[in-house]
């Protein structure tokens, strides 16, 4: 910019951190009120049986920003959690392309950078008595993948991206063949190519922390977790469709659907996020009670509340926050509340019109196995 001047660059470098100071604030923003008390929930969770396996889970409660820090944001391990040296790693690129790659991360941070927040929840949220709180909202920047792909130059004949991670466990079949794995999960091609996906390195302005994939893992906004693969070695483009224990085994949706009068079994994969909301916090100002939660998975047109078995009541929605892909959240004031226990559901409707569905509806009551639990939550609390 050497046609600048001086007093031009000053002002500039004023405005634009007058513009990081402004969305730092924003990103920050929730719907609390001074002087406000938090009142527990009475259903609270039974003590986590698999702590290796589930770390961090968000307590609803103690919600009080729109960004989930680093330190309190939760992380599934399907295997271990690999120690990784970033100077000797590298990130493969190979399979069905012209010009196999090896990248290292001083490689990937010289690209393009890109941020997006999303909301990530783990497909089996809800879905266990144990398991509420596998979900939090960052800001995640990395390189676009689509690029990548673009100059490895995949094959015509290469119709799938698997991405392979560095974390590994023994695998025993049904039929007692038992051999070692890496987690790996995949998606088409046209999938992987979305050019919101990211390889990414950092989480809220840090580096990646390694509970959360250290030293790059992927982001794809808008599919639960387990598509996210944490801990990045290797990503292969197939010219098959792949199957592993965490696409075709595990992970698969087990549903009754109804054609013409006959029951049909159908499997499918977790994929894609599924609309949905949940109650976080009851606070209180004197007799002056508010409910606050957060609804995600879609675009969000309105938030709807029940107290008891009374009528749905619209929420206010927080209209700060305009990601795409990110958790919004929403109130309801709760004036004067009668003594006792009270039941508190959510349900949230998308800007198609689709209602995330009540747990009696037959998308999830003849639904049998915990993943994409996606159905109305309802918590309870006790007025004194």
């Amino acid at each position: 910019m050497p046609h600048l001047q001086r007093r031009e660059l000053i002002q500039g470098s004023a405005a634009l951190a007058a513009i990081a100071a402004f969305h730092a604030s924003r990103a920050y923003s929730f719907p609390t009120r001074s002087g406000e008390e938090v009142v527990k929930w009475t259903d609270q969770l039974p003590p986590n049986p698999v702590p290796e396996v589930i770390k961090n889970q968000l307590v609803w409660e103690d919600l009080d920003s729109w960004v989930t820090p680093n330190d309190k944001f939760f992380s599934i391990a399907h295997f271990n959690r690999p120690v990784i040296d970033e100077s000797a790693w590298k990130l493969e690129i190979g399979g069905l392309v012209k010009k196999p790659m090896a990248l290292t991360l001083a490689d990937i941070k010289a690209r393009l950078r890109q941020e997006v927040t999303f909301t990530v929840e783990c497909s089996g949220n809800t879905g266990l008595p144990f398991f509420n709180g596998g979900i939090g909202n960052a800001r995640w920047a990395g390189t676009p993948l689509a690029p990548i792909l673009k100059e490895a130059g995949v094959l015509d004949s290469g119709i799938e991206v698997v991405f392979w991670a560095a974390d590994e466990g023994e695998i025993k079949r049904a039929d007692d063949v038992t051999f070692k794995q890496n987690f790996a999960r995949s998606m088409s091609l046209a999938d992987a190519m979305d050019p919101k996906n990211i390889l990414c390195y950092e989480m809220n302005g840090t580096t990646l922390p390694p509970d959360n994939g250290f030293p790059v893992r992927l982001i794809a906004p808008g599919w639960y977790g387990v598509a996210n693969a944490k801990w990045l070695k290797r990503i292969e483009v197939r010219d098959q469709r792949f199957e592993n224990r965490f696409m075709g085994r595990d992970y698969v949706t087990l549903r009754e659907e109804d054609h013409n009068g006959e029951t049909v079994w159908v499997e499918t994969s977790v994929g894609r996020a599924r609309l949905k909301s949940a109650p976080a916090r009851v606070t209180h100002i004197g007799s002056d009670y508010r409910i606050v939660g957060a609804a995600w998975g879609a675009p969000i047109d309105r938030v709807e509340v029940k107290i008891d078995d009374g009528p749905w009541m619209q929420a206010t929605v927080d209209g700060t926050e305009e990601a795409e892909f990110a958790w919004k959240m929403w109130s309801l004031d709760w004036p004067k509340p009668s003594t006792g226990e009270h039941t508190v559901t959510s349900r949230a409707i998308d800007k198609s019109g689709n209602i995330q569905p009540a747990m009696s509806d037959p998308w999830i009551a003849k639904k049998h196995t915990y993943w994409e639990s996606n159905g109305q939550v309802t918590r309870r609390i006790q007025v004194s």
